[in-house]
């Protein structure tokens, strides 16, 4: 049996012909017979499948013989948490994210929340899940444990809000009926108890496995302005957002506008870098230059990454950096064990918003002026390889610098460019920015795309 849901760091597939219940038990005895663990932590996403897709992995790591702890619904970042927290050998989430409806998959990790990937374990068990040559069943299988993990979990979010400095603070918070509702509820009770002036205002809280509006993913165009009339409607100073599992999390201004994650690493950037001077911050190669500059600004160490959580987390490890962030909204954080979080980044926006006393729309559009970028944008290729190959022998004489990190990246005096290939399907992602200038933007970004298209 050839499991096509297996992806370069992660799980994903259409349920019935590339993931059930059945995959699912071979993938959990596949899993633990590569880790060999003692205990296994597991959560699950708001899907209507993810339950029963939890219990069979979690049987097939019973019957290797290993305990199995269960947190219930919850986020990724959860199972990240609890791993380390709770001193596990690894763990799994079952959760597609912001995937269609007849999707689900699962995120697993090792010892300390160490990512799974292709070349780090993933293929090894994909092979065993196949072939089903894992470990012969255990005498005695594991046990199972029903564990509430919440209130560790939302004890370690409070230690990035300094407490005295709050300002009185309204903030939509928009769940996407997906997961982080519970959470949520958790968080501003913790908020409440510590005297924080915080006021949330909630829509789409409620988790619903049928996604009543639409799967949770606030990057499509669509959905953003639901958020944004709420900020408005209700006079909040914010606006968050989350996908599924809530792994991301996307930002509103006070007057609507959506800000792409790109200013958001520059952000965090510095409010780390204001309380550890000297850090290390990673970033990726796909918009560049405002990361740079406020690192560098800050007394900070500036790090390159291949994009991809996988890639991040190890340079983060490997250099002992503080923060880690991507343009597509995925932060990382060395005290949160590497791993990404959707929760942290607008706390310590929060936390921001407050000591400098300002509003999140003035810290911004000065610096999304100074490097104005259209955000990533795709385009669907009939020769992925030959379209690059256009796009580089066209501008490459120009080119006072290239890069290829990840993908083709050529910069300019005035402007820069990255260009990358899918892992999955024949479509090239583009990212353009440019030195204050946001006429040579557009200009750049559709002369870019009419080649790209050609």
């Amino acid at each position: 049996m050839e499991l096509t849901c297996f992806k370069a760091y992660d799980i994903r597939g259409e349920l019935g012909t590339e993931l059930n219940t059945d995959i699912a038990y071979r993938i959990g005895r596949a899993f633990a017979t590569f880790l060999k663990p003692k205990k296994v932590v597991v959560g699950w996403d708001v899907r209507e499948t993810s339950p029963e897709l939890k219990d069979a992995f979690a049987q097939g790591v019973l019957d290797f013989g290993a305990d199995v702890i269960d947190l219930g619904l919850c986020g990724t970042e959860e199972v990240y948490f609890g791993t380390k927290f709770l001193n596990a050998d690894g763990g799994c989430m079952v959760t597609a994210s912001h995937n269609p409806i007849n999707y689900n998959g699962m995120k697993m990790v090792r010892d300390e929340a160490k990512p799974i990937s292709r070349d780090t374990g993933l293929a090894d068990i994909r092979k065993m899940a196949e072939t089903e040559t894992y470990s012969e069943k255990a005498a005695t299988p594991g046990t199972l444990t029903q564990l509430d993990n919440r209130a560790a979990y939302v004890e370690h979010l409070m230690g990035y809000i300094e407490f005295e400095t709050l300002k009185p603070m309204k903030i939509v918070v928009n769940a996407g009926n997906g997961a982080a509702g519970p959470s949520l509820d958790a968080i501003e009770a913790a908020l409440k108890e510590k005297g924080a002036p915080i006021e949330f205002i909630k829509i789409n809280h409620e988790p619903d496995g049928t996604f009543p509006n639409g799967i949770p993913n606030p990057l499509l165009h669509e959905q953003q302005p639901v958020t944004g009339k709420a900020v408005k409607e209700y006079g909040a100073d914010l606006g968050v957002a989350w996908d599924g599992d809530f792994d991301r999390c996307f930002l509103w201004d006070e007057d609507a506008n959506f800000i792409e994650g790109y200013y958001i690493v520059g952000l965090l950037a510095e409010a780390f870098l204001v309380k550890q001077p000297g850090a290390k911050i990673v970033y990726d190669p796909r918009l560049t230059w405002n990361t740079q500059e406020i690192v560098e600004a800050n007394g900070g160490e500036a790090i390159q990454s291949v994009s991809g959580h996988a890639f991040i987390k190890e340079k983060m490890r490997a250099e002992d950096a503080v923060y880690g962030g991507e343009m597509s909204a995925h932060h990382y954080f060395k005290d949160f064990a590497y791993a990404d979080s959707g929760m942290i980044p607008w706390l310590l926006v929060v936390d921001l918003l407050s000591r400098k006393q300002t509003t999140l729309k003035t810290l911004v559009e000065q610096r999304m002026a100074m490097y104005p970028s259209p955000g990533e944008i795709n385009s669907k290729v009939a020769d992925a390889d030959e379209a690059m190959a256009r796009v580089y022998d066209a501008y490459k004489g120009d080119a006072i610098a290239e890069d290829r990190v990840d993908g083709l990246s050529l910069e300019f005096a005035d402007w820069r460019f990255n260009l990358r290939k899918s892992n999955t399907e024949p479509v090239i992602r583009l990212n353009v920015e440019t030195r204050g200038d946001k006429d040579l933007m557009d200009e750049k970004t559709q002369d870019l795309l009419a080649l790209i298209r050609q």
